[in-house]
């Protein structure tokens, strides 16, 4: 099949890329990389952010938690002997996950990366930071790693609406976020794109667009699609207690197949809602259901007969 046509057909070619669902996981697309099992660690880099300690803002975006959205956060040993029980036969991808973890001397970053890759159970890193905090230092620092080691750099953008970025303080504009991405596809660094969907003040029209903005992207590696959750310890919680970022499941996994469908096949999917511990969610009050969420966006893809970039 031409490159063009594929995903317009939900066709043999396109189940087996899918590993027989009807998007492209992360998962499948690491078990085929790897030939096993590949599983990301989140850990704790013991970063902060640009805009948590003043140089371009206070207290950081206000849906993010004291702990920089890294409630999961442990060391890597740990977690390995744990999950391996389990699977004994996965491999292991340690993910710097919290705060901006590229907020640091180059040196730093340098030694902290390295002696990861160093743990014989690490196959490779995933680097979570922010479009603004990649100078060019950096950018050959991952470049170096990324010649030697697997690696994806993943960058929060939430939304492409200049207008949402500065009422939820992202202190950044969609202009830096674009650069960000053309240096890091122009040295061959896999990257993925974290959205919110849900965000105060946003149509479905307005998610929409920025899944078809990040979709466009050429050398796009993945894409994160998060259920907004309102959590105790953000501004939100404060801002926004009542909050409700979408008034059903249904309506949220009704969203969901749409922005499947807008993207395309060879991009890969790393998340299509939000799993915020109970302890601290406050709303939307359902989306600890993670197995319900995703079984309905199966569900409603097998009803309608859709997938993964038949509308790309």
């Amino acid at each position: 099949m031409e490159k063009d046509n594929i995903g317009k057909v939900y066709s043999a070619e396109l189940k087996k890329l899918y590993g027989g669902q009807r998007y492209h996981s992360i998962s499948t697309w690491l078990k085929r990389k790897f030939g096993s099992k590949t599983i990301k660690l989140a850990i704790d880099g013991g970063f902060t952010c640009p805009n948590r300690d003043g140089s371009k803002g206070i207290g950081g975006c206000i849906f993010c938690s004291d702990t920089g959205s890294g409630e999961f956060a442990s060391d890597i040993d740990s977690q390995i002997e744990l999950l391996s029980e389990k699977w004994p036969d996965a491999g292991y991808l340690a993910y710097f996950q919290n705060h901006t973890n590229t907020y640091a001397p180059v040196d730093e970053l340098r030694s902290k990366y390295y002696a990861v890759l160093r743990n014989p159970g690490i196959k490779g890193l995933v680097i979570g930071t922010r479009p603004d905090c990649l100078s060019d230092e950096i950018i050959e620092l991952l470049s170096e790693i990324n010649k030697t080691h697997f690696l994806w750099v993943e960058l929060g953008l939430q939304t492409i609406h200049d207008e949402t970025a500065c009422l939820i303080n992202r202190c950044y504009d969609l202009a830096v976020f674009d650069q960000a991405m053309a240096r890091l596809c122009a040295v061959g660094i896999k990257t993925v794109v974290h959205l919110i969907l849900g965000l105060p003040g946003e149509s479905r029209q307005m998610m929409l667009d920025s899944v078809r903005y990040v979709a466009s992207i050429n050398q796009l590696f993945g894409m994160k699609l998060h259920l907004l959750n309102i959590v105790k310890g953000s501004q939100m919680e404060f801002l926004y207690p009542d909050y409700q970022p979408f008034g059903s499941i249904e309506e949220y996994v009704s969203l969901v197949v749409e922005c499947l469908e807008l993207i395309p096949p060879d991009v890969t999917i790393h998340r299509l809602t939000g799993d915020a511990p109970r302890p601290i969610l406050i709303n939307p009050p359902w989306s600890f259901n993670k197995r319900t969420i995703l079984n309905g966006i199966n569900d409603r893809l097998n009803l309608l007969d859709t997938w993964q970039g038949k509308k790309a």
